[in-house]
């Protein structure tokens, strides 16, 4: 029982640093530019200043700053997700905490 508090503990520590860490290591391998992607209508494409914020938060000023942005799931770090561009989405990339972990964008 008490390795399985031990272990807890680390993942809660672990997820709690990973944002600080994702600001640095974050690499962008799928960067579009929505400008030339043919997004009519999305002035911002990414926001990068929310990075470490909690998930609805998060969320509500991509919404507040953008209104045609209807679809923002959280979707957990790591998890397979589908590579198709719609200018209505922005995944909310999160950790077990439900804070954000990568740079959310228009994807």
């Amino acid at each position: 029982m008490e390795k399985l508090a031990l272990l807890v503990a680390f993942l809660l520590l672990a997820s709690l640093f990973q944002p600080l860490t994702a600001r640095n290591l974050e690499i962008d391998a799928f960067q579009l530019d929505v400008a030339q992607s043919g997004c009519p209508g999305v002035t911002k494409d990414r926001w990068p200043e929310l990075l470490g914020v909690p998930a609805n938060l998060a969320k509500q000023i991509i919404q507040k700053e953008n209104p045609k942005l209807t679809n923002v799931p959280n979707v957990l770090n790591g998890s397979p997700v589908t590579l198709d561009l719609r200018c209505d989405r922005v995944r909310l990339f999160v950790n077990v905490l439900d804070i954000v972990v990568q740079t959310p964008r228009v994807t």
